[in-house]
């Protein structure tokens, strides 16, 4: 991933933040038929490895997983993003040098990937990842909740993915290199948008002095 110094986020817990916030990830391998990716909600185990593993399933008819990777998976997590017109910055009005851009957050995780089908681990897996999702709802559903039988029949359904992770970029592009005066037209702008991300984005505009 392409990211100027301005954008670029290296701090541990803010990466993993911004990971547990995206929520649902893209899964890509390299494989000899080319690259295959996955939407998968993976969850992050942060004390396991030097940055983390990610753990997961994906369907058993799912190709991916029967095809041999070439070199590390990547695990893709987008947050927010909303586009940019020049249209909000200060210095369109005094110099007119200005052109649309895309603000965006994003962190790219790298690692081997192993896949497995052992029903205890799977079983641990969809347990962790239904409690991480379950967990804010005011009535939580739990895998205990259904038959034991029919949860292992589940089971044989889905494949695990584990991928310990090797390195790891993060990018929060937010008009960091733009004057004061345009990244207080950005906020605004994007604070009167109708759209929820564009709000969202708004609030992740540094504000204050240059």
């Amino acid at each position: 991933m392409y990211t100027p110094p301005a954008f670029r986020e290296g701090d541990r817990a803010t990466l993993h933040a911004m990971m547990r916030e995206a929520r649902l990830c893209h899964f890509v391998t390299a494989t000899a038929d080319g690259l295959m990716a996955t939407p998968l909600p993976l969850f992050l185990d942060p004390d396991e490895g030097e940055h983390g593993t990610l753990h997961g399933h994906l369907a058993k008819a799912n190709p991916q997983w029967r095809t041999p990777p070439i070199g590390d998976a990547m695990a893709i997590f987008m947050g927010p993003d909303a586009y940019i017109t020049p249209s909000w910055y200060a210095s369109k009005r005094e110099h007119g040098r200005v052109v649309p851009t895309w603000n965006y957050a994003a962190v790219h995780a790298y690692g081997p990937v192993e896949f497995y089908d052992d029903s205890e681990r799977l079983l641990g897996v969809v347990t962790r990842l239904t409690n991480l999702h379950e967990q804010e709802r005011p009535e939580r559903w739990a895998v205990t909740d259904a038959p034991e039988a029919f949860v292992h029949t589940q089971l044989k359904g889905i494949i695990g993915l584990r991928m310990p992770i090797t390195r790891i970029e993060g990018k929060r592009k937010m008009s960091q290199n733009r004057p004061a005066a345009d990244r207080a037209g950005v906020a605004k702008g994007l604070a009167d948008s109708g759209r929820t991300s564009d709000r969202i984005v708004a609030g992740l505009i540094p504000r204050g002095s240059e």
